[in-house]
């Protein structure tokens, strides 16, 4: 455990800024020590989406630099990262990129080369993931098929050879790999067969307790740092989790940022069985984290807002109660995630008449979003024989107070609202360090009119959405024709 007047220097690797910031020896932030680098993944109509390795790690270290010149790396304890998860990148024979970062979101892939007695249930049960383009069982394939690599590493891993030395990956990061096998904490046999390669070929996973420090080239740019230990990385969602305050089975912790999830910790030992429709990746040596992610959240609301040219306070849902909207949206813009094969290209808004207004659209979107979460909530309340209690974070949460309401209306129980915006850096903090933080946030009790008016808005939604994945391939295909 750090003293109490030391610092913990944490690194978030997100897929739309990298960041820098210093927090307390309880993990809570520093006023103002936090730098900022703006990632901007690049796009393309094949379903490319990657980013620049290179501006990417250049802009970090450049963050390093804006805290020193503030004075803010003094008396730093520990090093922590919190990191995205999936990402992968193409190596030579000298560990030099063939390939930019190739984030979550890029949908390019190759199916599975696969023999009749491959049971993808097993797999799923072992590695807590599918055969998806999320997955470096698929990626890799891909990947060869279109440079000679010899190793793969993801950004976090790479991050952590750049600033030690040595490539490296953690537990938690291998386990959004999809080649991890959960129980033991190794790399998966079938699954590397699947992808093609053997260990050899993939970073070294590291105990939780791992630590390294500084190349000599760091510790004379930054001295303050010399010595200090750099702890392995914690994949974004279980940081959140943990940094969010639900950190054991009791508690469920919904995340909305650019996407949303809610997830459960728990101990990997004695772990329930998974469902078909959930997945599982490892926070660190001794725990799990179960749960269910979408793609359409804080980047549904952006999109629409900016759609609209909503402004101030219209960027909220004025005037429009939770559940009341008669317009119900479908949030499949960015399509779904595993096992549901719902593509991108598939948003639907159902009931749209000439007096609907900007703010029932936008109200519909920020109801389907929370409908959609519910269910992934409902399905960990089966899994673990309790209604769980539910604590909310990320930015999404922290901008809209009326979507803190209607999440609330929706889960139809009171759900706590973390204070703390900064919840990836501060559980890969807690992960590192043992902390157990609080949410320390507002408690919002479910209004009455609300949970009546969801209630009743609840079976439309479900009906509508089922028709809306039926005819999602269809949807798609105009939208690509158009």
């Amino acid at each position: 455990m750090p003293k109490t007047d030391q610092r913990i220097l944490a690194l978030d690797l997100g897929t739309s800024s990298a960041r820098a910031l210093v927090l307390t020896a309880d993990a809570s932030p520093v006023p103002g020590a936090l730098a900022r680098h703006k990632i901007s993944p690049a796009y393309g109509a094949a379903g490319e989406a990657t980013l620049d390795l290179h501006d990417y790690v250049e802009g970090l270290l450049g963050c390093l630099d804006e805290l020193q010149q503030n004075g803010h790396l003094a008396e730093i304890s520990d090093i922590v990262l919190s990191s995205q998860w999936h990402s992968i990148v193409a190596l030579d024979g000298s560990g030099e990129p063939l390939t930019p970062v190739i984030p979550w979101v890029d949908t390019r892939t190759v199916p599975p080369s696969l023999d009749s007695s491959f049971d993808e249930h097993a797999f799923h049960a072992r590695t807590g993931a599918w055969l998806h383009r999320l997955y470096w069982t698929r990626r890799i394939p891909w990947l060869a098929s279109i440079v000679p690599a010899a190793s793969y590493a993801g950004l976090p891993d790479l991050v952590l050879e750049r600033l030690t030395g040595e490539r490296v990956t953690s537990v938690s990061i291998a386990s959004g790999t999809g080649t991890l096998n959960l129980a033991s904490g190794r790399y998966d046999e079938e699954a590397l067969a699947v992808a093609g390669v053997t260990e050899k070929h993939l970073p070294p996973i590291v105990p939780t307790g791992w630590t390294g420090s500084l190349s000599p080239e760091y510790a004379r740019r930054w001295p303050g740092l010399v010595g200090v230990p750099v702890h392995p990385p914690t994949g974004d969602g279980a940081a959140s989790n943990v940094g969010t305050g639900g950190y054991d089975e009791s508690t469920a912790a919904v995340t909305v940022g650019t996407s949303a999830a809610v997830r459960v910790v728990h101990p990997i030992e004695g772990a329930p069985e998974l469902p078909w429709e959930l997945w599982r990746y490892r926070v660190d040596d001794q725990r799990a984290v179960t749960g269910m992610a979408f793609s359409a959240a804080g980047n549904l609301h952006a999109w629409l807002t900016g759609v609209l040219r909503l402004e101030g306070e219209h960027r909220e849902p004025v005037g429009v109660q939770v559940g009341s909207s008669r317009v119900i949206a479908i949030p499949f813009q960015a399509g779904t995630r595993p096992p549901e094969t719902v593509p991108s290209g598939s948003g639907v808004y159902f009931g749209l008449s000439f007096d609907d207004t900007a703010a029932d659209l936008l109200a519909a979107s920020l109801q389907g979003a929370s409908l959609e979460v519910d269910r992934g909530l409902r399905m960990l309340d089966s899994l673990f024989g309790r209604q769980l209690e539910v604590v909310l974070g990320g930015g999404g949460i922290d901008a809209s107070a009326w979507w803190r309401r209607c999440l609330t209306a929706t889960f139809a129980r009171p759900t706590t609202a973390c204070s703390e915006p900064e919840v990836g850096a501060r559980g890969a903090a807690a992960v590192a360090l043992g902390l157990s933080p609080s949410p320390g946030g507002e408690t919002l009790a479910p209004d009455k009119d609300d949970l009546d008016r969801v209630a009743e808005l609840r079976p439309r939604y479900q009906t509508l959405r089922a028709l809306a994945v039926q005819a999602s391939p269809e949807l798609a295909h105009n939208a690509e024709i158009l």
